[in-house]
């Protein structure tokens, strides 16, 4: 009893896990597959795994554009911390800090950057915020490791997704090889009823 409630448990962690996409069911007796609603010919039910191979593309395009944005994001946070641990190091002295920032692609400007506790984070959709180093620190850090574990959930689904590809390609080819053997036999039966 107990290990089928472990294994529900896992299944349902499993499910949960790859929330949103559907699960393909591999298709081991054809013949039954074919009696089932929706496959009166081979084409339909071609036509039908076909359309769910295309979901799996659109979701796979989408989490791929996911996957690149947040490979992108996550080195841009750790330059960014980086930055903010050297500016809390420098914080304390009264030298003013010499560097180059960013002004457009390839295009740098030589600053002299006076020593601060306040810092500017731009959060996206044109917004900027001030904060403490201490707090921009914490807010990096936050959202470094929310991406990170993001990417991690991306690279598992992507996975998930991949096996789907598999499941239906081989539904499709075994589909398909079901009606070339129902065809041949129908033509060998014809060509019997001829002789």
């Amino acid at each position: 009893m107990a290990a089928t409630i472990d294994n529900s448990n896992a299944v349902q962690a499993t499910k949960k896990k790859h929330l949103g996409i559907p699960e393909a069911a591999f298709v081991e007796d054809v013949d039954s597959f074919m009696k089932q609603p929706g496959n009166e010919t081979a084409d339909s039910a071609l036509r039908r795994l076909d359309e769910q191979y295309q979901k799996y593309k659109y979701m796979e395009l989408n989490l791929s554009q996911k996957k690149l944005r947040l490979k992108n994001q996550i080195p841009q946070i750790t330059q960014t911390l980086e930055i903010l641990r050297h500016m809390q190091k420098k914080k304390e002295t009264t030298e003013p800090m010499e560097t180059h920032f960013l002004l457009a692609d390839n295009v740098y400007c030589k600053a002299s950057v006076p020593p601060t506790d306040k810092v500017c984070l731009w959060l996206g959709a044109n917004v900027m915020l001030e904060y403490d180093i201490d707090e921009a620190q914490a807010l990096l850090e936050k959202n470094l490791s929310t991406a990170s574990r993001n990417l991690e959930t991306l690279v598992d689904d992507l996975d998930f997704l991949r096996d789907q590809f598999t499941t239906v390609e081989v539904n499709m080819a075994r589909v398909y090889n079901w009606d070339v053997k129902r065809r041949s036999k129908e033509n060998l039966l014809k060509s019997a009823d001829k002789s």
